[in-house]
């Protein structure tokens, strides 16, 4: 085996007799347990599926090598019975049992490839386990180090008790295992700008931005030679650590946070949409005094605190000057190695955890945080969503999320570059019509979305205009199934949930698409409605008890911690919520949610979005999506209500209801409501107590719900 394998151990491995789970095991996985552990003492414990042929290279091995195995079908219970107590033997005699489940048809880059189902069975024996991690890196393409990955990894976890095995505490150990396997990836290393200059530098004459504002297109290797000049100037410009960027999704946008970074700077790309407050307190912070626009945008966005004029780089009177500056930076491009290029610029090959763009969170609850995120953070979050999106090598995605939304810009700015794709953008999300055109023309495989913006696109695009998707995320709010069902039946592609945040730079779990060219195996879906998916590779997860802050099994109800490579350091310069949100490196996200045994993760919603009523929590975003079925508004393309809670003399909290849909009568719609609720089967707890009518549903230029001015409606 002369390709580079890598293998890690927690502790050293037991001299007792145990039972080892890999979450996925290929031939070559088989070949490596067979050098880690003295064949004498191996004994494989197989699912039917392999016996009937469906790997026969390992079974072909296995009985070449003339060793120990056995066999059951887990419809069978007989077979269950029998193989349970040949493997308890087993075990006693000091032998290492290995699963080896049936063959799955699933995605590249999938890490489960086991059922729930045959999980919850063989976790039920309750023998001492071993978990173990396998991984095959170089499988999946988009890959921005892919000499320096191994072939195969496998990473063996603590022995777990037998009163103490379940599916729940299996997935708990490989969620960990993954995150520290995860972790020692080589290009976590490396700087953002390092990276970004790489993939300009690789991809620079087939890959393009695409501008649909204009209609105007720039290779690669233009974007950098244009980044390149600019990054001077702004050198020149400021000595602060951080520039503001206040532009939409474009050539320019992407020029301007490259040139910023190229430069050795942050760029804080600030959110126009924000209040004056808002604005002005993300300014401080970060302690800008430089900012990077437009003058179309300045006024386009009139009601922005703009600073004086001596503080703005205006692009379209800057960049003109610097033609002779671009193409001298275009021949270097072109001839010098990127190290060489690198030192040339002042940019170092390794940032770790030093900041390399700051955030700020959008305030729906709140003053905005400012959310520093470091190189090792978004070099792993890209590396994370890259391998989970099976995308072609020619690809282009859709970019017109706000950049300064986290998952505008991780997604819609550093990915397509690192990974090599083409990006075409618009400043707006609302304006379907003119998106559908542009994902027509530009062929775009990958939409990334919200459910509102879903409602726009059946109301206003033709089916054909979408043929090119494969691929339609949606974040920021929860996904109605009504609304995913009537987008499918009208395009023919499933939109699918993911969930992410700004502190995990951002994205953490994602629903795919199946793959459809799986002729053999156990189909294992890499999706589940009313889910939001399964965690990215290299993220941990544990659950806490919404009242104790105890740690529970994954499959219950519980606040949501997560660990991994993307997970931030802190809020800037605030001490208090970051020690309120970051204990022992595990990140509290504040939702509410479980892990089912398939290992896909349910949010039931925000804890606050959650009322106690009468000692029960109430989620309102369960009840929203009630009242949508209630109320058949699935085709709406806006917000037509939203629940808040409102103090309750009897039960402490009760829920409100803010509403477009009514102007008269409210108390008698609020009880026909209540009935049409009840009859759903929907607890009375849960139905609104009060109707308030609100002219627009606030909502953030992200597509979530701004829950702070929500909340003041209802007061």
């Amino acid at each position: 085996m002369s390709a580079k394998n890598d293998i890690y151990y927690r502790t050293a491995l037991p001299n007792s007799g145990f039972l080892v789970i890999p979450n996925r095991l290929g031939f070559r996985e088989v070949l490596m347990l067979e050098q880690v552990f003295n064949k004498e003492n191996l004994v494989w414990f197989i699912e039917d599926s392999y016996i009937d042929g469906l790997d026969n290279t390992t079974l072909s091995h296995l009985n070449r090598e003339g060793t120990a195995y056995h066999h059951f079908n887990q419809e069978d219970y007989d077979s269950i019975e029998a193989v349970k107590q040949r493997i308890s033997s087993c075990i006693k005699d000091g032998k290492k049992v290995i699963f080896l489940a049936s063959e799955a048809a699933t995605n590249l880059g999938s890490l489960f490839h086991i059922t729930g189902k045959t999980l919850d069975i063989i976790t039920e024996f309750k023998f001492p386990t071993i978990p173990l991690f396998t991984n095959a890196p170089k499988e999946v393409t988009h890959q921005l180090d892919p000499e320096e990955l191994p072939t195969s990894t496998l990473s063996f976890g603590d022995i777990i008790r037998p009163e103490d095995i379940s599916t729940a505490t299996w997935q708990s150990a490989l969620f960990s295992l993954s995150e520290e396997a995860f972790s020692k990836r080589s290009i976590l290393e490396l700087s953002l700008p390092y990276a970004l200059l790489l993939g300009l530098k690789k991809h620079g004459k087939t890959r393009k931005i695409h501008d649909g504002a204009d209609d105007t297109s720039l290779t690669y290797d233009k974007v950098l030679a244009a980044s390149l000049a600019l990054s001077s100037l702004i050198q020149a410009e400021t000595e602060n650590t951080r520039v503001g960027i206040i532009l939409p999704p474009g050539k320019a946008g992407l020029i301007a946070n490259l040139a910023v970074l190229f430069a050795g700077k942050v760029p804080v790309n600030l959110n126009f949409t924000a209040s004056k407050e808002a604005i002005e307190s993300a300014m401080t912070q970060a302690q800008l005094d430089r900012f990077i626009t437009g003058s179309a945008f300045i006024k386009k966005v009139p009601s922005f605190p703009w600073p004086h004029d001596s503080q703005l780089i205006l692009l379209e009177k800057t960049l003109p000057t610097l033609k002779k500056s671009m193409i001298r930076w275009g021949i270097l491009s072109k001839i010098l190695p990127s190290t060489l290029l690198a030192k040339i610029i002042g940019i170092s090959q390794y940032g770790g955890d030093e900041e390399a763009v700051l955030l700020f969170t959008s305030g729906s609850s709140g003053e905005p945080k400012g959310v520093p995120l470091s190189h090792r953070n978004l070099l792993a979050n890209v590396t994370q969503f890259g391998s989970s999106i099976n995308l072609s090598n020619s690809a282009s995605i859709l970019g017109c999320l706000p950049l300064f939304h986290s998952f505008g810009s991780t997604v819609t700015l550093w990915f397509p570059i690192i990974q090599g794709l083409n990006l075409i953008t618009f400043p707006s999300p609302l304006d379907t019509k003119r998106l559908a055109s542009l994902v027509e023309e530009h062929n775009v495989e990958l939409l990334l979305s919200t459910p509102t913006f879903l409602r726009g696109f059946m109301k206003r695009v033709k089916p054909e205009q979408l043929a090119s998707v494969n691929t339609c995320i949606t974040g920021a709010e929860k996904l109605p199934h009504s609304v995913a069902q009537a987008f499918h039946d009208k395009f023919g592609i499933l939109p699918l949930e993911g969930y992410g945040l700004t502190e995990a730079s951002p994205a953490t779990n994602l629903n795919t698409p199946d793959q459809k060219n799986h002729s053999k195996g156990v189909k294992i879906s890499s999706n589940f409605s009313g889910s939001v998916g399964r965690p990215l590779n290299g993220i941990a997860v544990k659950m806490t008890d919404v009242e104790t802050d105890k740690e529970i099994p994954l499959n219950q109800t519980g606040i949501v911690w997560l660990k991994g490579a993307n997970i931030f350091k802190g809020y800037l310069n605030n001490p208090e919520k970051t020690k309120e949100v970051i204990q022992n490196n595990w990140f509290k996200t504040g939702d509410v949610g479980k892990v089912d045994s398939n290992g896909f993760l349910f949010i039931e919603g925000r804890i606050s979005r959650f009322s106690k009523i009468a000692g029960e929590m109430v989620p309102h975003e369960g009840v929203e999506e009630a009242i949508n079925k209630a109320l058949d508004l699935s085709q709406e393309e806006e917000r037509r209500f939203a629940i808040v809670s409102i103090p309750d003399k009897q039960k402490g909290e009760a829920l409100a209801m803010l509403s477009t849909l009514h102007t008269e009568h409210l108390d008698q719609e609020c009880i026909a409501l209540k009935y049409s609720l009840m009859d759903a089967g929907i607890p009375s707890l849960w139905c609104p107590k009060k109707i308030i009518y609100i002219d627009k549903i606030p909502v953030l230029a992200s597509g979530k719900l701004d829950i702070k001015t929500c909340e003041m409606a209802a007061q």
